[in-house]
């Protein structure tokens, strides 16, 4: 009797888990929602990354923010014996803010365009800063063919609730360094 009590238990608690993640996905489209446009997937060191996006809202927000970031991030893949996992870990993140604080009423419909600047690896300002350091670390373990960076530009409005996002993947080509 104790082993079908404890499989219900977990029957039970993944059932729940299924259905608040269903209900969040729900509750983040009843909002509205963020599509984002970037024509290029591909970038160079210093150059700027050009796009917009259509914010769309079905019932009034209280918006905290509306940002645009570049991300990057770095994913490793570690093998023990048959388990394989990855770690990721943030390693860069540059973002502009479009607006501050307001109220976005039900039925809003606006498109923004931004540009954000990829990381210049050839300034030597931006090398002695704090991230172009982190960056040369991550970079030399790259080496290491399991190790690789992901770039992802989002929109995001932070909200009150339940915040509305969107992201793409970009490639950037950030050259040689020391």
């Amino acid at each position: 009797m104790p082993e079908n009590t404890l499989l219900i238990i977990i029957c039970a608690v993944l059932a729940l888990l299924l259905i608040g993640i269903v209900v969040y996905f729900v509750m983040r489209f009843l909002c509205g929602s963020i599509k984002l446009t970037i024509p290029q997937a591909s970038f160079g060191a210093g150059q700027v990354i050009s796009g917009s996006f259509d914010l769309v809202t079905k019932k009034a927000i209280q918006g905290n923010q509306l940002i645009v970031s570049l991300r990057g991030v770095k994913e490793t893949e570690i093998r023990d014996g048959d388990k394989k996992r990855t770690r990721r870990d943030e390693i860069y993140c540059d973002q502009i803010t479009l607006e501050n604080a307001r109220e976005y009423p039900g039925g809003y419909f606006a498109k923004y365009d931004f540009q954000i600047s990829t990381p210049n690896m050839q300034s030597p300002e931006f090398m002695k800063s704090g991230i172009g350091q982190t960056l040369v670390s991550a970079f030399s373990l790259l080496s290491d063919r399991h190790t690789r960076i992901k770039w992802r530009v989002e929109a995001r409005l932070d909200s009150k609730g339940i915040d509305l996002a969107a992201s793409k993947s970009v490639q950037l080509n950030l050259g040689q360094f020391q």
